[in-house]
């Protein structure tokens, strides 16, 4: 009998290499190629600087446009009335934000098709714009409107802070410049003593050299009253001293010397400042009236009063004009320093630049 031929086995179908290559071995059914890459940490670094150019510029852009445009429109409805004043300054503050909210959203467009030509367009074009619009802007333009917000913001403080400023111009603006001009020429061998305690103290420097003006107007001697060399030193808090004496050595304390001079005034002047909070028309008073009779703040505190313009009523003049005297000739120093000559304050627009300078010392 004929045997049965056995059937053969069936064929195993071979897996191709291309299937094979369309199922991830450790994780069956997920193609390997859906992994993302992982930008390199050098990518990551530079897109985290550009954006933060980008944020810089912009909000340099805004805080400086708010002001200006704040601080300039302040002035048009200063006032208390209601409908001529408070409701059109509250209705610009909403204009503003409409305004501002409407140029984010524009720049959101128009960043997203920069970026696709290069991701260094955006921070580009903001800061080129910045340093175009701060160019543009005049100064004095600017430091009006920057005032007015000032005035606004800082409310009956600033106000008082304005008047006094003023004060110090007008002062100024009575002095013969060239009386003025002599001082500063009989400084300058004083000045490199004056600049080192400035710094060691940090005080500015020509409030420290206005100071020594008031004092001795630069002709250094022992007065009747027993006050000493530039700064007419009389009697000093011990704890400013001490400190002093720690950098000078025990044969150079000599209260004829410049150097030690100045650095007592410094001392002083900062120890009182201290006292009084960084008030510096406070400070200036207490420096004037010293230790005496409990110092000035046993006077604020029999008087009860808390700044400067409400003790004035109870100080005779030459303390109460004190401050004003050194912050103007101060203010002299500074306006010679930067423009090189003194300016005299009603001509041309001179007024509107010595105010772009700014009180020494604040």
């Amino acid at each position: 009998m004929a045997q049965p031929l056995a059937s053969s086995p069936p064929k195993m179908k071979r897996r191709t290499t291309s299937n094979r290559a369309k199922t991830s071995p450790s994780n069956p059914g997920k193609k390997s190629g859906g992994k993302k890459k992982k930008k390199p940490q050098s990518t990551l670094l530079r897109d985290f600087l550009l954006l933060g150019l980008e944020c810089l510029g912009l909000t340099i852009s805004g805080v400086a446009g708010t002001i200006a445009l704040v601080g300039y429109f302040a002035n048009w409805f200063s006032g208390t009335d209601f409908l001529n004043s408070l409701l059109p300054f509250a209705g610009g503050i909403l204009g503003l934000i409409v305004l501002g909210s409407f140029l984010l959203l524009v720049w959101k467009r128009l960043r997203r098709w920069l970026q696709g030509r290069s991701p260094l367009l955006p921070p580009a074009i903001v800061l080129v714009l910045t340093l175009l619009v701060s160019s543009f802007i005049p100064q004095g333009l600017f430091t009006r409107a920057y005032g007015s917000y000032r005035t606004l913001v800082g409310g009956k403080e600033e106000a008082g802070r304005v008047v006094l400023a003023h004060q110090v111009y007008a002062a100024y603006r009575r002095y013969d410049t060239g009386q003025l001009g002599k001082m500063i020429s009989r400084a300058e061998q004083y000045a490199k003593a004056i600049e080192e305690a400035a710094a060691v103290y940090d005080i500015d420097i020509d409030l420290l050299k206005g100071l020594a003006a008031a004092e001795s107007s630069y002709l250094p001697r022992k007065s009747k009253d027993g006050g000493h060399g530039l700064f007419q030193i009389t009697r000093v808090p011990t704890a400013v001293i001490k400190d002093v004496d720690e950098i000078f050595p025990t044969g150079s304390r000599e209260m004829a010397d410049p150097r030690y001079n100045a650095f007592l005034g410094a001392a002083t002047l900062r120890h009182y400042l201290t006292e009084m909070r960084n008030d510096l028309f406070l400070g200036l008073l207490a420096y004037n009236i010293g230790p005496a009779n409990g110092g000035l703040r046993f006077i604020m505190q029999q008087y009860g009063v808390t700044d400067f313009t409400t003790i004035q009523p109870y100080l005779l003049r030459l303390p109460r004009d004190y401050p004003i005297r050194v912050l103007s000739y101060a203010l002299a120093f500074r306006i010679d320093r930067k423009e090189g000559r003194l300016l005299a304050y009603e001509e041309g627009r001179n007024a509107i630049s010595i105010q772009a300078l700014g009180i020494p010392g604040q």
